[in-house]
């Protein structure tokens, strides 16, 4: 069973995914950076959506409002009963009013925000005290402009999940044997020893050695709100205990976690999760995501052209009646195409541009729509996803923009109903998450992920996200859900309606979001 974390989750997508969903799964899923692709379309894939519908919101004051809460809900209107129009997550400044526009069941007030919508000023929800010591220890957002909103670890070695930084002393009474396995860690070479990928939990800062830093007992880069082994202000995740409790939980294998930055105390560096809890860093292995991402069109390529969805492939030229490899085709390439096709044997070859031919076995030709759907022609932006080929292109009106290749559902085009395969139909997406926690408790399939990013979803729990934990695209292997490599994930969110207002973290619009269409 895959299920999410997120209240929010709940109210508006009835479900979430990890690389996955199921249909009828209510209230429960069932699931460096990228270089720059420079474009010549009019609109390319992650540039500004048309007019907002933010034009009529109060022009900013110098009033802001600060979430304080996890999610906090923005109102259609002034009353707690009002329609629900996303949220800001905790540690979020949004611009408001002046003054309240209602103390409707709001004591503190309903402030209307300069992107739209209201937010309940109270004790627990928001402030208007940028200055709030929740507010600092949460200064560094999540980035919407990176392909990978947060650093992300994945847990290789489980312990506990700390509600403050630990001294060495209490994190050598937690984890018995500390220091023997620090030093294996720190002596071990590859992905799960100390130096590999050292400068990501840094952001690329200069720092010491990890070795250098155990043995010295340094401490650096505490960031406010932990000073001085205080427990953070807020108890964001609901695990933490008592106050003073120094342990809030506890990690499993292949747990994924969020992580806004890291400190160091006496020698140990800890990640500090988007809860305001606390990891070592020697128990996780850092996650960048794939460097993969799709092609602008017609910039890099026009059709007709191939995805290459596999290893192995070769560009072959004819020999009388056989075909010899000319040159190989690198996985999730590009290859532009005569348009003309031929069956060698069984199978159906494309022909590329300079005369060589390629398997279908090894890629899927992409063309542009035979009959442009009604959404188009009226101008508005979708996306087509095909379950066979495993790509998508996305559309501006008539007009292609970006095609890449995605993982769908494991059993390709099976019943969505019993299996696990990608919902096929027409669609409108409803809601929007920057990031959003998935989890499983089915036997044998355990996981926690935290904030996944860049969710969009489109039918009850099936979604689009990006995927951190493969780099499989091309491949079917969600449990229904469309699964993108990180960049595309979120040059898409970017393109799709509907559109999120600056400083929120998840937006919802019925009935008027971008079409995806899903087909074999």
């Amino acid at each position: 069973m895959l299920r999410t974390r997120s209240a929010l989750l709940v109210s508006f997508a009835l479900g979430a995914c990890l690389g996955a969903c199921r249909q009828g799964d209510t209230q429960r899923g069932a699931g460096g950076s990228a270089s720059a692709v420079a474009s010549t379309s009019s609109v390319a894939v992650g540039s500004a959506h048309p007019a907002s519908s933010a034009s009529a919101a109060p022009a900013p004051t110098g009033v802001r409002v600060a979430a304080l809460g996890w999610e906090v809900p923005v109102r259609e209107r002034p009353t707690d009963g009002a329609r629900q129009l996303g949220y800001l997550r905790a540690g979020a400044v949004v611009a408001a009013s002046s003054a309240p526009a209602s103390r409707a069941g709001c004591p503190g007030g309903w402030y209307e925000l300069a992107t739209k919508g209201y937010v309940c000023v109270d004790d627990k929800a928001a402030t208007l005290d940028v200055n709030h010591p929740l507010v600092a220890a949460l200064a560094r957002r999540p980035d919407p402009r990176s392909r990978m909103p947060y650093l992300y670890g994945i847990v290789r070695k489980p312990g506990p999940l700390y509600a403050r930084l630990p001294t060495r002393k209490e994190a050598e009474r937690e984890e018995s044997g500390l220091d023997a396995r620090m030093n294996e860690w720190l002596g071990t070479d590859g992905e799960n020893g100390a130096s590999f990928r050292a400068d990501y939990w840094t952001r690329g800062r200069a720092t010491k050695a990890p070795r250098e830093l155990w043995e010295e007992r340094a401490t650096e880069d505490v960031p406010p709100g932990f000073t001085d082994g205080k427990a953070p202000p807020g108890n964001l995740s609901g695990t933490v205990g008592e106050p003073g409790a120094l342990v809030a939980g506890r990690t499993k294998s292949h747990n994924g976690l969020a992580i806004l930055d890291t400190a160091v105390v006496e020698g140990r560096r800890y990640a500090i999760t988007t809860h305001l809890l606390v990891f070592p860093v020697d128990r996780l292995r850092p996650i960048e995501g794939s460097a993969f991402h799709g092609y602008e069109i017609p910039g890099d390529i026009d059709f007709p052209f191939a995805l290459i969805r596999r290893d192995g492939g070769s560009a072959m030229r004819e020999e009388g009646k056989k075909l010899v490899a000319a040159r190989p085709l690198p996985r999730r390439s590009a290859v532009k195409l005569s348009g003309k096709t031929r069956f060698f044997g069984k199978t159906m070859h494309f022909q590329t541009e300079d005369g060589l031919w390629v398997s279908d076995q090894f890629a899927s030709r992409l063309d542009p729509a035979k009959k442009m759907p009604k959404w188009g022609k009226k101008g508005e932006r979708w996306l087509d996803v095909n379950v066979t080929k495993q790509t998508l292109v996305a559309y501006d009106g008539t007009k292609p923009v970006f095609a890449t290749l995605v993982s769908t559902g494991e059993a390709g085009l099976g019943d969505p109903e019993t299996s696990r395969a990608t919902k096929r139909g027409i669609f409108r997406i409803h809601t929007k998450h920057v990031a959003a926690t998935m989890d499983s408790e089915t036997v044998g399939e355990e996981f926690e992920l935290r904030d996944i990013p860049y969710v969009q979803y489109f039918e009850g729990g099936y979604a689009l996200h990006a995927a951190y934990w493969h780099d499989d695209f091309g491949t079917p292997r969600s449990h229904g859900c469309i699964n993108l490599a990180p960049e595309d994930a979120r040059r898409l969110f970017s393109f799709t309606e509907p559109e999120l207002p600056e400083g929120w973290h998840g937006v919802r619009r019925a009935l008027t979001g971008s079409v995806v269409f899903v087909h074999p």
